[in-house]
């Protein structure tokens, strides 16, 4: 897939909505895909383009939302695949993204231009997720795995900078980079966990990227030809295979940060018909009259009422305006990553709501 700034301005929205709520900030993917752009990043490899034994290397940002769109610096990410490098004499045949977001889409571009290494359309998952687990592709359930990790973020001028390697158990390292997210002031660009391509083709999110492409092409062109939002939307919805949920005002607003993830609720009111929706980082449940109308890893997104642009939960604010969405997580590109019954568990424990129950 070639990628010029119209490809790329369709892929950050795209991707966005399937950010759920989560996957960075739109602002935050620009700036990366421009400078990618202007290194000379041109393209996206697709998996069949690489040979089954080269390592691929899964990329992100790591943190919460509402630390901000500007909290890491560019050259934080290249850091990262670089450290990683040094660190394990690994030769590095492919970047491949954690997650789909309006970051976590171009991540990878940026380094993939300064280090000419490709970018390949195999994200671990083809929508955003909170836990860095999530996006492992099952190694979780690969006994006695040992995951490899580095950590960058922070300024030296703040006394928070963070280089940081870590080996060990999966669990147990990426709670070490949770904390280093923290330590740095919310976020940390990350480079972690290589497999061959052969174990991406089966376990990860492979033609997501291109995917998220799609929805954005129809968002812009749409927008271009001013067409209405609600149509707009609809349309989205039906690309997607979804619903078309509710145009309803914010009222309260719960946020809160904990362990270095946005955790919360949003009530919505459509007329007299109350909504509540939940989030850790992404949308998690979607209630209407205590009536489950969807559950993680269904997809359930907020756009703006007045412009159908996507928002993420951290854009929110009492008194707006909005849509919202639901998409069944059967009509996305899912990693092996949503499949793990011990993961949604913890979820539950975040939110204090049922989600296994509901399970897709």
């Amino acid at each position: 897939m070639k990628i010029d700034k119209e490809a790329a301005e369709a892929s950050i929205l795209g991707g966005a909505i399937l950010g759920g709520g989560g996957g960075g900030w739109i602002e935050e993917g620009r700036t990366l895909a421009q400078l990618a752009l202007q290194r000379g990043f041109s393209k996206i490899h697709s998996l069949k383009d690489i040979p089954e034994e080269a390592v691929l290397l899964t990329v992100s940002a790591v943190g919460a939302p509402s630390a901000g769109s500007s909290i890491l610096e560019p050259e934080d990410y290249v850091r990262a695949v670089e450290m990683f490098a040094e660190k394990t004499g690994i030769k590095i045949g492919g970047l491949i993204s954690s997650e789909i977001g309006a970051l976590g889409i171009v991540n990878g571009w940026l380094q993939s231009a300064a280090l000419n290494i490709p970018v390949v359309d195999a994200p671990c998952n083809g929508r955003a997720h909170p836990l860095g687990l999530m996006g492992s592709m099952g190694l979780t359930k690969k006994e006695k795995y040992i995951s490899r990790q580095t950590a960058v973020g922070g300024r030296a001028k703040s006394n928070n900078q963070v280089e940081a390697f870590f080996e060990g158990p999966l669990s147990e390292v990426s709670k070490k980079v949770r904390e280093s997210a923290v330590t740095a002031g919310g976020m940390v660009a990350v480079a972690r966990n290589p497999v061959p391509a052969s174990y991406a083709k089966n376990h990860g999110a492979p033609g997501a990227m291109r995917m998220a492409f799609l929805a954005g092409r129809l968002l812009l062109k749409e927008t271009n030809n001013k067409i209405s939002p609600e149509k707009i939307v609809e349309h989205l919805v039906s690309f997607f295979g979804g619903t078309f949920v509710a145009k309803g005002i914010v009222g309260k607003l719960n946020l809160r940060t904990e362990a270095g993830l946005d955790i919360g609720r949003i009530d919505l009111k459509e007329g007299k018909k109350p909504y509540e929706l939940t989030f850790w980082n992404e949308y998690m449940t979607l209630e209407r009259d205590d009536e489950r109308i969807a559950t993680f890893p269904d997809l359930i997104m907020t756009l703006d009422a007045r412009t159908s642009m996507p928002l993420i939960s951290a854009q929110i604010k009492e008194g707006g305006e909005v849509f919202v969405m639901a998409i069944p997580g059967q009509k996305l590109i899912l990693g092996a990553g949503m499949r793990d019954r011990g993961l949604l568990q913890l979820v539950e424990k975040a939110i204090r709501k049922e989600i296994v129950k509901y399970g897709n």
